[in-house]
């Protein structure tokens, strides 16, 4: 498969040349570090970083900032990210094809993949179903403890008509005493 990947997205849309300096032309600063792409060499991968560059410049250009008409701001911004999205999709569909082809030439690489993904679920599932079994253990234990301090009281023998008011007056502070 890496030969086949070899020369990657060559030949599969006739190649655009892009100005170097961004999308507005020499007067907006491109990307520094950015190399100029020959016209004749761009390959998918070339055109969707151009246009993802492009994307930014044209929101980061001084041109833009300092642009009074907001609808060629506008339109501007949106041509690049029609282009971004456009390229992106050609890339989609190349790697499409690609697997199309895998699919065919080696069908048992396809079956290990699935099985591979089939494995990598079960076992996110598994660690859900333990971490979900932990927490039921633990309100289990909540729920137990629970109910253990509510027969502690049933324990002692059954409580008289004032024993409510006994409680209630064993849990205030003793009254002051009045002087004589």
């Amino acid at each position: 498969m890496a030969s086949s990947m070899s020369g990657m997205f060559s030949g599969q849309q006739p190649p655009v040349a892009h100005p170097v300096g961004g999308p507005g032309g020499p007067g907006q600063p491109g990307f520094p570090g950015t190399a100029a792409r020959a016209p004749g060499n761009n390959t998918l991968v070339d055109e969707l970083e151009a246009s993802f560059e492009a994307c930014f410049a044209s929101l980061v250009s001084q041109d833009y900032v300092n642009g009074t008409d907001q609808e060629e701001i506008r339109t501007g911004v949106d041509q690049c990210i029609q282009k971004f999205l456009d390229v992106a999709r050609q890339t989609e569909c190349f790697f499409l094809q690609k697997r199309l082809q895998l699919s065919v030439q080696k069908p048992e690489q396809v079956v290990k993949e699935d099985v591979s993904e089939l494995r990598n679920e079960l076992q996110r599932k598994e660690l859900l179903v333990q971490k979900h079994l932990s927490k039921l253990h633990h309100w289990q234990q909540v729920l137990e403890d629970v109910s253990v301090q509510q027969r502690k009281p049933t324990d002692l023998p059954p409580p008289g008509p004032l024993a409510f008011l006994e409680q209630a007056s064993a849990s205030l502070p003793p009254a002051p005493l009045k002087p004589n």
